[in-house]
């Protein structure tokens, strides 16, 4: 396989992996606080395969990560009292069986024990870092913009919302969750509003990334085309070489 063939193979690669990507965008166009995630590449030098007087390095392509655009969705009415949007950058703290996670999705409910919890069961935290529990029987929860919870006159708690000085350090956890992959500790974010009864729509804009996968659908198209004319070339070579010995 010449060295065309290799450049050709590792951007298919690429490709395919964008295509995923896309498609993973645009399924998830309805999911409360989901953030659009597009593909990063990188020239990687390599040796050439074989040299007949041509460049060096040979530059293949490769997946350098996902990159994720956190720009805030628009927020939608429900009515649903633990339902939550945030305005502004920050995140939902909630604990799990592997530690602490945060979130866009405030698509919360209250449990059998009072507690407030994500649809998967896992306890939202309140500032001091303490599960946020409320009492069924002291009537409606009223939850201000600044997270504060209340029932009637009697404070329960405060939503805890926190942000990240650099958002590259948050990873996917599954669940609609991210972990944080640094030392670095999230700071409150004062700035943030919290709005009960709404939530935060998806911040994908389908139209643009069904042009995506159109795009990425013909250059992969494109790329084989030309990988199987380089390959015929290549063998069309060899058979005149033959025939001339």
């Amino acid at each position: 396989m010449d060295n065309a063939l290799y450049v050709g193979l590792s951007r298919q690669m690429t490709l395919r992996r964008e295509l995923d990507i896309v498609a993973n965008n645009i399924a998830n166009a309805d999911t409360t606080g989901f953030k659009a995630e597009s593909l990063m590449l990188e020239a990687a030098p390599r040796a050439p395969a074989r040299t007949f007087g041509g460049p060096q390095p040979i530059k293949f392509v490769l997946d350098s990560g996902v990159a994720r655009d956190f720009t805030p969705g628009s927020l939608h009415k429900t009515d649903a009292p633990f339902d939550l949007g945030i305005e502004g950058m920050g995140f939902f703290k909630v604990t799990t069986a592997d530690g602490e996670r945060y979130t866009r999705d405030g698509h919360f409910r209250m449990d059998d024990i009072g507690r407030i919890t994500t649809q998967g069961g896992q306890a939202v935290l309140d500032e001091g870092g303490g599960e946020v529990t409320v009492d069924p029987q002291k009537g409606p929860v009223t939850i201000a913009t600044d997270g504060t919870i209340s029932q009637g006159a009697e404070r329960i708690g405060k939503v805890a919302v926190v942000r990240f000085d650099t958002l590259s350090v948050l990873e996917k956890a599954g669940d609609n969750l991210y972990r944080n992959t640094s030392n670095a500790q999230p700071q409150a974010a004062p700035d943030a509003r919290v709005h009960q009864g709404m939530l935060e729509s998806s911040n994908v804009n389908t139209v643009l990334e069904i042009t995506r996968m159109m795009d990425v659908t013909r250059a992969y198209e494109s790329m084989a085309k030309m990988m199987d004319s380089n390959a015929d070339l290549s063998r069309r070579s060899i058979e005149r070489m033959g025939k001339s010995q």
